[in-house]
């Protein structure tokens, strides 16, 4: 278990962007806990879940991809016309739309919500997965496909006459001038912890994605990001964004005993069914994401406040699953230490879907908004992160101690 920074409240906090808040959109109400037959889309589940997101306050949805799933596109279009304010987060992969394509999509997508179109761009981890699909292309060079589909975006909105591109993944004459966003480019992002990705988002994107890791590594790899983004002259340095899977309870205490028997479930669930229904892979996983998010596991449960990595560990890093553990209080605390280090775009989902976003929305993203505003007002932290470090794991220590005597 390691140590959290020390907190210092005559210090004034870094001026920093206001953290935006970010969930993924479920489809059916079919989880990690409870999954459940489905057809894939539960129309009413569906609009009642995006207005929950909207109306608890979140700026972003996800809108995942994967060969078995449904089409990103067209969910993002629904969750546009579902919603006023929510801005939809298209899953590509450059693998599934030729670039120009993609760019049209897109537009028409930011016109249809009158600018609220972002696209988060999937080089693809896994060559089995990619392989259904039709990709063959080893990874390294997928992200060098990536940087190629960015440049075509770019110029499919802005070029004002027509342009042809003779690259090394994509060919065409004579395109456009292109169908135009709604206003200005659309943001794109970027994931990933290769070099390769590294690279690619690091002079490119617009936002750079991480899952949730401990603060101090953290840190190291947004450091290694904007170094690379200064490097290629770039002014503005890509947003970084951290995605975590909270589990709260009114007091740190409920919060464990509830991530224990949270992920005894997520475990038989992996363990029966995999992920969106295909069996997890065993062994170490390709992307380094995973292969980065077990070490962690393997190295200790519990780091900083109250990040948590068993669920990584139950579930071989499939996806998005360390966990945030601990009352709504202790859980802001710990997204604004997220912040602290260098996060505007936090991404929060839970195992209870539905119900845990209502509950982020009810109790912890007002605590955040709360402490940031009285930042801006004050020039003064708050209270809400002045707990001891030495406390920080205290229930979580507490409950791993009774349940092993």
């Amino acid at each position: 278990m390691s140590g959290a920074p020390a907190f210092d409240p005559t210090i004034p906090p870094a001026a920093a962007p206001a953290v935006e808040f970010i969930s993924l959109s479920h489809l059916n109400p079919s989880t990690e806990l409870e999954p459940r037959p489905t057809r894939g889309i539960d129309l009413p589940y569906f609009r009642r879940y995006v207005r929950a997101l909207e109306d608890a306050g979140y700026d972003y949805t996800l809108l995942p991809y994967g060969s078995a799933g449904a089409d990103s596109f067209v969910v993002a279009s629904a969750v546009g016309q579902l919603t006023e304010r929510l801005r939809p987060i298209v899953a590509l992969r450059p693998n599934t739309t030729f670039p120009t394509v993609g760019a049209q999509k897109l537009a028409t997508l930011d016109q249809l919500t009158e600018g609220r179109a972002v696209v988060h761009l999937i080089s693809g981890g896994n060559d089995a997965e990619q392989a259904r699909q039709g990709d063959y292309l080893p990874k390294d060079r997928r992200y060098a496909r990536t940087a190629e589909y960015i440049d075509i975006l770019r110029r499919s909105w802005s070029e004002p006459a027509p342009f042809s591109h003779d690259g090394a993944f994509y060919k065409f004459d004579g395109f456009g001038p292109g169908f135009a966003p709604y206003d200005g480019p659309i943001p794109i992002s970027i994931g990933g912890q290769s070099d390769e990705a590294f690279a690619v988002g690091g002079a490119q994107a617009d936002i750079f994605s991480f899952w949730g890791e401990p603060l101090a590594d953290l840190r190291t790899e947004i450091d290694r990001v904007h170094a690379i983004a200064r490097a290629a002259g770039r002014t503005t340095l890509p947003r970084i964004w951290v995605t975590f899977r909270p589990i709260i309870a009114r007091t740190d205490e409920l919060a464990w005993q509830k991530a224990q028997q949270y992920v005894a479930r997520v475990a038989a669930t992996f363990a029966q069914h995999g992920l969106g229904g295909q069996r997890h892979v065993q062994g170490t996983p390709q992307n380094v994401g995973s292969q980065r998010a077990l070490a962690f596991a393997e190295r200790s449960e519990l780091y900083d406040r109250a990040l948590w990595t068993r669920t990584a560990a139950v579930t071989n890093a499939a996806g998005a699953s360390t966990a945030l553990v601990g009352s709504p209080e202790t859980v802001a605390a710990a997204i604004l230490d997220y912040v602290d280090h260098g996060a505007s775009l936090v991404s929060i989902r839970g195992y209870d879907t539905l119900a845990d976003a209502v509950d982020y929305g009810k109790y912890v993203l007002p605590l955040v908004r709360q402490e940031l505003a009285h930042r801006a007002a004050t020039g003064r932290r708050g209270t809400l992160q002045a707990e001891h470090p030495g406390n920080y794991g205290a229930e979580y220590a507490r409950f791993a101690t009774a349940a092993s005597s």
